[in-house]
């Protein structure tokens, strides 16, 4: 019992260890880069509620943005409507190169964070970055305007991604997403 334990201690402090790098290396190819690159189709850092957005064929109004700093990292996520009815995100992180990603919540999901890989819908995700960050929010979030959020994020092949954050003393929220190309994004700014 006591070498399980002492395993698990050391393979939580491995983690760490590759939390704090991760966030360094980023932080650091941010920095060397000089300006933030340039984002593309009217700046999707610079969405808010009410701007419309086309990604591909599907057109959603961003109806809130919650913009996070975590150190002297920063990023922005804005919600997005449809007719679905399925709450969606664009998280934007704009350091030497601009990212993209398009989150789709995923309410019924039972998996937790954690683990250094997560089965869901038959693809198996492997532990990218956790972290907590301050944030802001502005428009229609059930949130309130200042908070803390806390997040896993995890990564399967080239573009799939899955998230769990949980804002506050909130249970964890669980979203699927594709990383996008910038020529995916059309941006109709409200006039």
């Amino acid at each position: 019992m006591d070498a399980l334990v002492t395993s698990l201690v050391a393979a939580g402090a491995a983690l760490a260890v590759a939390v704090i790098v991760v966030r360094a290396r980023r932080r650091a190819t941010s920095r060397a880069a000089g300006q933030p690159a340039e984002s593309p189709r009217g700046g999707p850092l610079r969405l808010t509620p009410g701007d419309r957005v086309r990604i591909r064929e599907r057109e959603y109004a961003v109806s809130a943005t919650i913009r996070l700093v975590e150190g002297d990292w920063s990023w922005v996520q804005h919600l997005l409507d449809d007719d679905s009815g399925t709450r969606h995100r664009l998280s934007v992180e704009d350091g030497p190169e601009l990212e993209l990603v398009l989150w789709t919540a995923e309410p019924g999901a039972t998996v937790t964070p954690g683990a250094p890989t997560i089965e869901l819908g038959g693809r198996r995700y492997t532990w990218a970055e956790t972290g907590q960050a301050r944030y802001t929010a502005i428009g229609e979030t059930e949130l309130p305007s200042t908070g803390t959020m806390r997040y896993h994020d995890y990564q399967s092949g080239g573009a799939a991604r899955l998230s769990f954050e949980a804002y506050g003393e909130e249970g964890w929220r669980v979203a699927r997403g594709e990383l996008l190309d910038p020529a995916d994004l059309t941006i109709r700014p409200n006039a």
